[in-house]
């Protein structure tokens, strides 16, 4: 089987996902064209050599509709030759075209890609109705004992026993770790600043960080999601689904909760006669992926079943794994994932995560992607393990190995 190779990446700072925030301004396309733009220059690419640009994008929509994929590549000016492609599998459609890319260079089907995704959350709102028949059917809602994945992630801490502290701890872990990455310039291999119209840059750094964050200052944050679990009857329909827990302990908030962000992500995959025909020397391979289904009214518990199959798939166990990525959805998705792998803290999400920097859903897995191989590069190590939780029930894993 061919080897699937990863040569480059970049990403877009995170701005917030606010009409104040710094990227507000910018179209989704032009967040996902500029990094197609940044890949190209930085490498003196010959576009006509790329045969797909795969956009994971969750809510497709608007301005975020009519694959952005091909919309994007023509922006950026690549060879018309270039064709597109959008794909959605929610939180995970970022590292889902990194794997799609990934097994067509495998099959031998393709010589070059470039993968990645983008979300502007503050111009096509999480809100906008994407969810479809999931909400707006009562049969599929019925079936999937539906609630929103706030009710999801306090049902995991009610479940797990993980208290306010406990969220709170991780959530201030996580701010530190990406203030000091930040500081450190360990980002700035990869982040490509935006800018507008007239070329001025609008955002050079992540946005949504607050490395003031204290476990003292997050106390003081009421709960997120008690409401709508108590007035909308959401903790009722998940007791249904887990009779066992007598009620559900709300202990998410907006600050050990994922940031609402803008922002894109690139990554370019290809052979090694992509490489030598470029001159472009690889920088890491994809050993296996694996994607699962999981019980979608808890809906978060999905990375630990993902990241064990990807690992039976590669031949590989939890100790050949040097440094671990999860998206951080919520905090207790992250504990409940350190607890069933029995991972030490000191080797998950090492710069931080989207507590700290946000989660631009459509693209934060092809960050993730990029972010730790720049780590595994800075620590001189050599496999990392990516996952993310998806809505309805899903989660996807990537092992990939420096080269």
């Amino acid at each position: 089987m061919t080897e699937a190779l990863i040569y480059d990446h970049v990403r877009t700072p995170r701005g917030k996902g606010r009409t104040d925030g710094a990227l507000h301004e910018i179209a989704p396309i032009r967040l996902a064209s500029q990094m197609l733009e940044a890949l190209r220059d930085r490498n003196e690419l010959d576009t006509r050599l790329v045969e797909d640009v795969i956009l994971g994008c969750v809510m497709p929509i608007g301005e975020q509709g009519a694959n952005l994929g091909r919309l994007a590549a023509i922006d950026a000016d690549y060879a018309q030759e270039v064709p597109g492609l959008q794909l959605n599998r929610f939180c995970a459609s970022g590292l889902e075209a990194v794997n799609l890319a990934a097994s067509q260079i495998a099959a031998g089907f393709v010589d070059a890609l470039v993968a990645g995704g983008v979300e502007s959350m503050s111009r096509v709102p999480i809100n906008l109705g994407a969810e479809g028949p999931w909400t707006s059917d009562p049969r599929v809602a019925w079936k999937s004992y539906y609630a929103p994945q706030g009710i999801g992630a306090d049902l995991i801490a009610t479940l797990d026993g993980y208290s306010r502290s406990d969220v709170d701890a991780y959530a201030a872990q996580s701010q530190r770790r990406a203030a000091l990455a930040w500081d450190n310039g360990w980002f700035g291999k990869s982040v490509i600043a935006v800018t507008d119209v007239i070329g001025e840059v609008v955002l050079d750094r992540d946005e949504h960080l607050r490395p003031e964050t204290t476990v003292e200052s997050l106390a003081g944050l009421k709960a997120a999601f008690a409401q709508m679990g108590d007035q909308a009857g959401f903790d009722g329909v998940a007791i249904q689904r887990y009779p066992q827990v007598e009620y559900i302990r709300h202990v998410h908030t907006g600050g050990n909760s994922s940031g609402i962000v803008d922002g894109a992500a690139t990554v370019l995959m290809g052979n090694r006669e992509f490489g030598k025909a470029t001159g472009l020397a690889p920088r890491a391979r994809v050993r296996a992926f694996a994607s699962v289904g999981s019980e979608p009214t808890i809906m978060l518990t999905g990375p630990a079943a993902a990241s064990e199959k990807a690992l039976k798939r590669a031949g590989m166990s939890r100790k050949n794994i040097d440094l671990w990525e999860i998206n951080e959805a919520f905090a207790s998705v992250v504990l409940r994932f350190q607890d069933a792998l029995g991972l030490s803290p000191e080797i998950v999400n090492v710069n931080g995560g989207a507590i700290a920097m946000g989660h631009p859903l459509g693209a934060t897995g092809a960050m993730l992607v990029g972010t730790v191989l720049d780590e595994l590069e800075r620590r001189n190590l050599n496999t990392a393990l990516i996952t993310l939780c998806a809505a309805a029930g899903m989660a996807t894993a990537t092992i990939i190995e420096r080269v």
